[in-house]
């Protein structure tokens, strides 16, 4: 991918309002996408300078120690971060600290345009003391800052570093910055010179995020028909092992889940609706969440695909992900028609997917920020309940099962692709009769960017202009 749009979303406002869940989810959303995305967190380069557990009193303004010593993290942070356009070639950069005064947004707005890198500043507001309360608790549980801390002491010491940075806490008012404000977990949205595409779409992902942790529940359908000759693709019925996951699924999900109101999505194929038939909640089908689409290969075996389009085959296993069968899909064609999908998920709790095991690979992928490379190998097996629950931090997961047995759909990556153990034995593959699938450009982005800067500005990194004056006290989280 040859592009010159270089952009670093840097993150504003108080701890505990959500910033790293924000820069987290903005990471994955985009990386999932094929864009390439970094996060520096200024706490993590911090850590790395004095350890983890530093006292409330480390932040304190009034502490020059610590102010010195957050100067130093901050300015290795932002060094790397031009560093890594330069060396990468990336494309979008979060910057991930408090940044919460004018002087100090100033300054990185200052050293991010000299080196031709556009700004977006995402500051996150929060009032609500429930939404505050469950992100102080997130912090506690996971930040590597009260890692082993008794919760009483790691609680009474987190209230006092935030009411270190409330006295010198300064919204956003430049107008001639971009902005989003992110107010109360959306219940208003600010947004000021957006400037282009991809900063258009960071901000459409920006508004349907909601920033407290959330739960979500995936299951394939029950066993199919497909699934036991080893067919891919289709509109098969369950089989009697499939119909008996069906029956027993409501008991499943009431031990697992409970009485949340759920509602479940399914695609709008035969099996999954089969299979969430018996399910007392309301239900939505998507034609999105459909498997993925094998075109010329729909309803065969690969044994049978292996004689009949020997070269087709022999590419899939090289380039899994990106391999789009012929009048079909690839992996990144249904991550791109599961974004919409993705948007909605963002905004919602309680819901339960019945879906394929591509499509659950792609979202589960999203959730958990697994490569591309990876993705098209993950398990998701038959006749299990996957539970997701986000954080800042991580994504846990809890998988419940039925005893219900099932055929193992798994193909594991091979060790050696199948072109390349021909080749080293000095054999050819046979070329389809007929006509042969494509492997996509794995260095273009899903998702279409948009450059702005002019042809003529070529984007060099110089390093940080050390004399621009800096107030360091409110960096890093």
């Amino acid at each position: 991918m040859s592009t010159n749009l270089r952009i670093a979303c840097v993150m504003v406002g108080l701890p505990a309002r959500g910033k790293t869940y924000i820069a987290q989810k903005v990471c994955r959303y985009l990386t999932w996408l094929g864009i390439k995305t970094e996060s520096f967190s200024v706490a993590n380069y911090r850590r790395k300078l004095v350890g983890s557990g530093q006292p409330a009193s480390f932040f304190d303004i009034h502490n020059s120690t610590g102010l010195k010593q957050r100067r130093e993290a901050a300015t290795a942070a932002l060094e790397a971060m031009l560093s890594w356009f330069d060396r990468e070639k990336g494309t979008v950069a979060i910057f991930d600290a408090t940044n919460s005064t004018k002087e100090t947004r100033a300054w990185l707005n200052e050293q991010l345009t000299r080196n031709n890198i556009q700004p977006l500043f995402i500051e996150s507001i929060c009032e609500v003391e429930d939404m505050i309360g469950a992100n102080m608790l997130d912090v506690q549980t996971h930040s590597p800052d009260y890692k082993n801390m008794d919760p009483i002491k790691a609680s009474k010491d987190y209230e006092t570093r935030i009411k270190n940075y409330v006295g010198s806490y300064e919204t956003i008012t430049e107008d001639n910055y971009s902005y989003v404000k992110l107010v109360n977990s959306g219940s208003q949205y600010i947004i000021n010179l957006v400037q282009d595409y991809l900063e258009s779409r960071i901000v459409y992902y920006l508004i349907n995020l909601q920033t407290r942790p959330k739960r979500i529940w995936f299951s394939r359908h029950g066993e199919s028909q497909f699934n036991i000759q080893d067919r891919i693709g289709g509109d098969a019925e369950l089989s009697e092992r499939g119909r008996q996951y069906a029956k027993e699924l409501p008991d499943l999900v009431a031990r697992n889940i409970g009485d949340r109101p759920l509602v479940v999505w399914t695609s709008t194929l035969k099996r999954t609706i089969q299979t969430a038939a018996g399910l007392p909640y309301p239900k939505k089908q998507w034609k999105a969440l459909d498997e993925l689409d094998t075109g010329v290969c729909d309803g065969m075996t690969y044994d049978e695909i292996a004689e009949k389009y020997p070269e087709d085959y022999a590419r899939r296993d090289e380039d899994k992900f990106n391999y789009r069968y012929r009048g079909g899909e690839s992996y990144r064609d249904v991550v791109l028609r599961l974004e919409p999908v993705i948007m909605e998920l963002e905004q919602h709790e309680n819901i339960l997917i019945i879906a394929h095991q591509a499509t659950i690979r792609c979202m589960y992928a999203f959730f958990m920020n697994i490569s591309h490379e990876k993705l098209p190998y993950a398990r998701i097996p038959l006749h299990t309940i996957i539970e997701l629950k986000t954080n800042a931090y991580s994504c846990e997961e809890k998988q419940y099962k039925v005893g219900v047995e099932a055929v193992d759909t798994y193909r594991p990556k091979p060790s050696v692709p199948l072109i390349k153990k021909l080749k080293e034995q000095g054999e050819a593959v046979r070329r389809n009769e007929g006509a042969s699938g494509e492997i996509a450009d794995a260095s273009e982005p899903i998702l279409p960017l948009s450059p702005v800067l002019p042809a003529n500005k070529k984007p060099s990194v110089s390093r940080i202009q050390k004399s621009a004056p800096i107030k360091p006290d409110l960096m890093s989280a």
